[in-house]
């Protein structure tokens, strides 16, 4: 006889699982219970709030591609965990929220820490269910599982009531993982595709989703550098695909460089692959005309319901995009005349690099230059929300064997979890996270979690005293009348050391490189404090510049 907590575990487990995050709560005692017996089989890392636990669950699935794991309590714990839910289901990761629920016999009277899950959470993630009969666990967390990591990879949101937990029950737990095939392209769509290329005047690959196996890219790059077609990712996918290839032009995202913009402008063809045409990645949805776009765009998707939702596809294939890959691996290269539009759009990304001097005590221009030349090739790059994401972003070369780990939500206080989470999936990997001062506050105390997990990443905090995007906005069309976005923070370095990180505050350009090699030698992670001008608000703009031109469009 198992209770229903056991059960739900061992079938975890017997579908793959090996890591959870949470934080405890007395309506899912009976899982804390079974977890004290799977150390070694199924991990639980003890973190310090919701938000920050469902963060690390969301960039592990992101990471790892099997679903990211989170145990939080009823009715508090879940609205805290749902900033994670959020912010996995834009980023196509696949993940788990098993929340606690009041007893059956209460539901309804609003009874305490009660809420309907499937209320709060059925817009925001695949599914939101109920267990009420401990029988069920081992069918409902199997479809929960397969929900999650099929189609359009999400978030599933699990409750568990309190009283089936502690039921016994003599069902048998899982006997193993369930082995997936994914939707295969049919011959005669890849040879329309390949017409449908061969017959453009000047096509285009942009491709995104987080749900690649290791080497499926490969495919596509072989593809686009034979056939000499110009690559563009998505929003925060870049690090996907080898950022080295002649192909790759850059990434379609908040902060759109021109040259990047008029390349899916320009395009005839647009070979779609595994992204849902999100806002950021059509500048506002107006670069492709809705539903009727100018290009011809071949949309690639395991989910049937991401085919046409925005875009009327010339042609939609639903494929996985592993499937795919291989498929596209397969193809005869295309030729044109289209070999001086990829070479332009190459130069304009490359040239994209070169930056003036920054007016400011650390000049991020040249910090990240020092980066891209010292970090260890298989490094995973993590950020929060923020105009200091544009340095990870923009200023850094993913190689094949690098990751980013970034929101496609926009989440403040993303980057910090993430960091910890890519530690405690790939513990001997160097892992470098991005984040603003703001944003680096949202889940500063998950440090201790860290440092508990034994997970310590190093930690750059860009510090400029604002919330700078925010700011950045009020100076455009506010200009002169800050409101709400100057900030006090604490001593950075000082918070580090009292979590038994490696602290240090950095207040020259020419102080960094010897700063960042303490850090990596540090054996209990590092965090960073970079003094930033507000002046540096952007690459390219001063904060003086923006209120400037502001101010002369409002005379």
């Amino acid at each position: 006889m198992l209770n229903g907590g056991q059960l739900l575990v061992e079938c975890l487990i017997a579908l793959g699982a090996t890591k959870s995050f949470g934080v405890p709560g007395e309506s899912y005692l009976a899982v804390l219970d079974a977890l004290h017996d799977t150390r070694g089989r199924l991990d639980y890392v003890l973190c310090r709030q919701e938000g920050g636990a469902a963060f690390m669950a969301a960039a592990y699935g992101k990471l790892t591609g099997s679903p990211g794991i989170a145990f939080v309590t009823r009715g508090p714990g879940a609205t805290n965990a749902a900033i994670g839910v959020h912010t996995a289901m834009q980023d196509s990761a696949p993940m788990l929220l098993f929340v606690g629920q009041v007893g059956t016999d209460m539901k309804g009277r609003e009874a305490f820490q009660e809420l309907d899950y499937r209320a709060v959470f059925g817009t925001m993630a695949k599914w939101a269910v109920e267990i009420d009969r401990v029988e069920r666990i081992p069918e409902i967390v199997m479809r929960a599982w397969t929900l999650a990591v099929t189609g359009r990879p999400g978030p599933v949101v699990v409750a568990l009531p309190e009283a089936m937990l502690t039921s016994l029950t003599e069902v048998a737990p899982l006997s193993g993982p369930a082995e997936i095939a994914e939707p295969a392209p049919a011959a005669a769509a890849m040879s329309r595709l390949r017409a449908m290329l061969a017959g453009a005047e000047r096509p285009l690959i942009l491709y995104g989703g987080c749900n690649w196996q290791d080497g499926s890219m490969v495919a596509v790059q072989r593809f686009a550098e034979a056939s000499d077609i110009p690559v563009v990712s998505v929003f925060r996918y870049q690090d996907q695909f080898d950022n080295g290839s002649a192909c790759f032009c850059g990434e379609a995202g908040v902060g759109m460089t021109p040259p990047v913009k008029s390349l899916l402008a320009e395009a005839d063809v647009v070979l779609a692959i595994n992204n849902r045409f999100g806002e950021n990645s059509t500048d506002g949805y107006r670069l492709f005309d809705v539903p009727q776009a100018r290009q011809a765009i071949i949309h690639v998707h395991g989910s049937d319901l991401e085919i046409g939702k925005v875009y009327r596809p010339a042609l939609g294939i639903q494929a996985g995009p592993n499937a795919f890959a291989e498929a596209l691996g397969a193809l005869e290269p295309v030729s044109g005349g289209w070999a001086d539009w990829r070479v332009k759009g190459r130069a304009a990304y490359e040239v994209g690099f070169d930056l003036p001097d920054l007016p400011s005590p650390v000049d991020m221009g040249k910090v990240t230059a020092h980066l891209r030349e010292t970090l260890p090739a298989n490094v995973i790059v993590t950020n929060g929300a923020g105009n200091f994401a544009v340095w990870p972003n923009k200023f850094f070369r993913y190689g094949p064997k690098a990751r980013l780990l970034a929101p496609q939500a926009g989440a403040m206080g993303y980057g910090v979890p993430a960091a910890i989470a890519a530690k405690v999936a790939h513990p001997g990997r160097t892992v470098v996270c991005f984040a603003g001062d703001g944003d680096f506050q949202m889940t500063s105390q998950e440090l201790a979690t860290a440092r508990q997990a034994g997970a310590e990443p190093i930690i750059l905090i860009l510090n400029n005293g604002i919330y700078g995007t925010i700011r950045a906005h009020q100076e455009r069309n506010y200009p002169a009348r800050v409101s709400g976005t100057d900030m006090v923070s604490p001593d950075f370095a000082m918070l580090a050391r009292s979590y038994g990180f490696h602290g240090e505050r950095v207040e020259r350009t020419v102080d960094f490189a010897a700063a960042f090699e303490r850090a990596l030698a540090s054996p209990t992670g590092a965090v960073l404090d970079l003094v930033i001008s507000p002046e540096a608000l952007t690459p390219r703009q001063t904060l003086s510049q923006m209120r400037d031109a502001a101010l002369a469009k409002k005379e």
